[in-house]
């Protein structure tokens, strides 16, 4: 029996990006019970790729009883319905035998991995005061995506002056704003930028210096989506809610290794059992971004461990 759920989780403050801000994340959870052992897993639907929280809980309810995860790859594409039935059955398929999901997969237990924390979009003094309060994390990640992000790029620096710093312009760029931007990016430290053009609208990333590398999210859901990426980008980042669960993100982080590109794993902003399968995945990756339950003010019961070392793997009670 597959059944699914809407939740709702407080963030701990406003979250802006340059399409807009909230104050709550607002997720599904999909569970599947089976002879008494049920398993879950949660997505987060995203308006960018035309999702809502009732077109994919619809896409989840038309599934039918007994489907395994080889079917649902064929049941239905890429995205965040597929992913919250995908992690369901792992979790499902990982009691039943009384394992680890890692175990299933024949790999060792995920060690903890530093992961990124997004500052979200905001003024420059505020974004300045923001870094500094969290300049003593390993990785800052900053939302920009506006005409006015050197503004906000030298205050989050005078902030936290040490601290490495990845960029997520949300598409947010044209090719000349990139081109005038990135000799800037190289001298502030900033060691990779996110979908600086329109995914669709990207060409000119295989014309212009990329000085610094460059890392498709919008651009990239599945293996599918490499081909189109040759020439444009340096690394990919996967995220469980575009690849549509961790059946895909894991052969589409292989291949994309095989290919050459450095690999970032992503996230939305959800729970802590949204990110509990994503930690399996970003073993020995370029770039973590799993922040999603940093950024609450309430999250799950047994949530993820976050501490110097990183994101640790999910409890059995979590997840998997």
């Amino acid at each position: 029996m597959i059944s699914v759920s809407q939740d709702v989780f407080r963030l701990a403050e406003v979250f802006t990006i340059s399409r807009g801000s909230r104050t709550e994340a607002k997720v599904l959870s999909a569970r599947i019970s089976r002879d008494g052992i049920s398993g879950w897993g949660e997505c987060v639907p995203y308006a960018r790729y035309d999702e809502s929280l009732e077109s994919v809980t619809a896409e989840i309810e038309a599934l039918p009883n007994g489907i395994d995860r080889a079917q649902l790859q064929d049941a239905l594409p890429a995205g965040a319905a597929r992913n919250a039935v995908d992690c369901a059955l792992w979790d499902l398929e990982a009691k039943v035998a009384g394992k680890r999901v890692w175990d299933l997969l024949n790999l060792p237990r995920p060690a903890p991995e530093i992961t990124a924390f997004t500052l979200s979009l905001a003024t420059p003094d505020e974004m300045e005061a923001s870094a500094r309060k969290h300049s003593h994390r390993p990785l800052l990640k900053i939302k920009l995506g506006t005409p006015d992000d050197m503004g906000r790029l030298e205050a989050v620096r005078r902030g936290a002056p040490q601290t490495p710093i990845i960029i997520d312009a949300n598409e947010g760029w044209s090719a000349e704003v990139y081109s005038d931007l990135a000799p800037h990016l190289v001298r502030l430290g900033v060691k990779l930028v996110e979908q600086p053009l329109p995914a669709g609208n990207d060409d000119m990333l295989a014309e212009i210096e990329r000085p610094l590398p460059v890392c498709a999210d919008e651009a990239c859901h599945d293996r599918a989506s490499l081909l189109g990426l040759k020439g444009k980008y340096d690394v990919v980042n996967i995220k469980l809610d575009k690849t549509g669960g961790l059946t895909e993100a894991l052969a589409l982080k292989t291949q994309a290794l095989a290919e050459g590109y450095g690999v970032m794993v992503g996230c939305m902003v959800g729970s802590s059992l949204a990110m509990a399968p994503a930690t399996i995945l970003a073993q020995g990756v370029a770039f973590t971004d799993l922040d999603g339950p940093l950024l609450l003010a309430e999250d799950r019961d047994e949530p993820l461990i976050f501490d110097d070392a990183g994101v640790h793997a999910p409890s059995a009670k979590l997840w998997g």
